[in-house]
């Protein structure tokens, strides 16, 4: 019983049970296993796994942002009409990285500034950033005019569509600022205790804001590609996106008490939340079942970071 309370509770033990799940399901669900749904399952959680490279950040660091569906949409619905407007699809992206990167700062600076609750902060930006993609496209999906914004989304590399290597690449470079950069140490640090932190010379309230200016830039990626999928600026895009991403990462390990987190586990988490979305898809279950099977996952999740802190706290 304790080896597998182990199993179930370690970083390798996740990887192990989801390898053994992707064997269960890829023999019993009929079509599965083929390349075109391996490529559609990778695209369908592109925005989920792009947003939760940093959300791992700010969970690490005892903080989470609720804003993140309301910028992904918000920033995709910038470059659609930034684009349309210039004519210019560099310019686009440039406007949507910039409002995402303006979002995040916000947030930051209001949470570790003024000292204000994360939860309070980022659900009033949440409402804010989606009533102001509302106000702007007037309640109403935005077209693309340029039909080059399209091949975002539908370019392909090696046989890959380019959003699954532009995720992959950060999953990659944020994993590698996890575990070997100053930033990554002194994020799990203030997590693990953020007056000791302190008191050992990291800046607390910098570091806090540029993980908030991190997460709002790299919604600002996740809701271009989104909009190039969607082939339009969708003012109510990535609704409920914060409670997937958060649910990927603690089930791959991040803890909600924060001071640890890892990129591997993260991964796990976002293709356990793409495959049982997909797999409901193969097997014809109504979508509304979706929103159960998610609520479920993130009971899950929560259940086993309190299981997780229970037994590094009996270690320690």
């Amino acid at each position: 019983m304790s080896s597998l309370k182990k199993l179930l509770l370690g970083e390798q033990g996740l990887v192990v049970i989801f390898a053994l799940a992707f064997v269960i399901v890829s023999l019993t669900v009929p079509n599965f296993l083929t390349e075109r749904n391996m490529l559609g399952l990778l695209q369908s959680v592109v925005t989920i796994g792009i947003v939760a490279c940093t959300m791992m950040f700010c969970l690490a660091s005892r903080d989470f942002d609720l804003s993140v569906g309301s910028t992904v949409a918000f920033s995709g619905m910038v470059a659609v009409m930034a684009s349309n407007a210039t004519g210019s699809i560099i310019l686009g992206l440039l406007a949507a990285l910039v409002c995402g990167g303006v979002v995040g700062l916000v947030n930051g600076v209001v949470i570790a500034r003024f000292r204000i609750n994360a939860l309070i902060t980022t659900l009033a930006t949440m409402q804010i950033v989606r009533g102001l993609a509302l106000i702007a496209s007037d309640g109403r999906a935005v077209g693309i005019n340029d039909p080059a914004f399209y091949q975002l989304a539908l370019s392909k590399f090696f046989g890959v569509p380019t959003p699954i290597w532009i995720m992959a690449a950060l999953f990659i470079v944020f994993g590698f600022v996890l575990n070997r950069t100053v930033f990554g140490k002194n994020t799990l640090a203030i997590g693990g205790n953020p007056e000791a932190s302190r008191l050992a010379g990291v800046n607390v309230i910098t570091m806090r804001i540029w993980i908030f200016a991190l997460q709002g830039l790299v919604c600002a990626i996740a809701g271009v590609l989104l909009a190039s999928r969607i082939t339009s600026g969708q003012p109510n895009a990535a609704t409920g996106l914060e409670l997937s991403v958060i649910s990927a990462c603690v089930l791959g390990g991040v803890s909600l008490a924060g001071g640890r987190a890892a990129m591997t586990g993260v991964i796990v988490g976002v293709l356990i939340m793409g495959i049982a979305e997909n797999v409901m898809n193969l097997l014809n279950i109504q979508a509304f079942y979706q929103y159960v099977v998610r609520g479920l996952i993130l009971l899950i999740a929560v259940l086993l970071d309190n299981l997780r802190s229970t037994a590094v706290g009996r270690r320690g």
